[in-house]
């Protein structure tokens, strides 16, 4: 994608969503941690409804070693992998108690050494609690990079690097947002609804399926 093609890219999903925020709830840095680190391959929603009551009751690494692991999977038993995940939870909760005051850093070589916390939770972390300019590449935004040309690669680190040259200055703060919510709700992954995209006309994607209904003359006539 051409630069001034990538300018315009971003300028419209800003105007389309000026402030662009994560679906996950939390409450500070340590609970964006966990969240961030029970998302994987689960929904925001199940993370969401599992958290919701935990984290009225724990919001800092000592809390949650006072929960205990099998507090913990009380709570989140409705979440994918949960028992894996609890234990990681329980543990990156110690590691911040005893290396880091209880305070979650804000350094990315720090953040990954955390059990569970791999280079994409890191990203989130960083730029959700921190505001770096950090490209945090999920399913969806490794998806959309790849259709629209916007920053084509085969691994998501590979993507990543390129969103990171690609992007220009006004949009990165933002630019990790407007991906995952772009390819969650019009980017989808068995059927783009290219007809409502607003930068259909940017976009490499071929060929671009019709909106509902909308193709019988032209399908026919073809």
């Amino acid at each position: 994608m051409k630069k001034a093609d990538v300018v315009e890219f971003y300028h419209r999903l800003a105007e389309a969503n000026p402030h662009p925020e994560t679906e996950l709830e939390y409450r500070n840095p340590y609970t964006l941690v966990v969240a961030v680190a029970l998302s994987a391959q689960a929904t925001d929603i199940g993370v969401n409804k599992a958290t919701r009551a935990l984290f009225a009751e724990v919001d800092t690494p000592e809390k949650m070693l006072d929960l205990g692991e099998d507090g913990l999977k009380q709570h989140i038993k409705t979440i994918g992998l949960f028992n894996t995940k609890a234990k990681n939870v329980i543990a990156l909760s110690q590691m911040l108690v005893d290396d880091y005051g209880g305070q979650v850093p804000e350094d990315r070589e720090a953040l990954e050494r955390l059990p569970g916390v791999g280079r994409k939770t890191a990203n989130v972390v960083l730029n959700v609690a921190f505001g770096h300019e950090t490209f945090a590449v999920d399913t969806h935004i490794f998806r959309v990079c790849n259709r629209t040309g916007l920053a084509k690669g085969k691994t998501p680190l590979a993507v990543e690097l390129k969103l990171d040259k690609a992007t220009p200055a006004p949009f990165r703060v933002h630019a990790h947002h407007w991906l995952i919510l772009h390819g969650r709700y019009i980017c989808k992954a068995r059927r783009p609804e290219c007809w409502r995209c607003p930068v259909e006309d940017l976009c490499a994607y071929r060929p671009k399926p019709p909106a509902p209904g909308a193709g019988s003359g032209k399908a026919a006539a073809s």
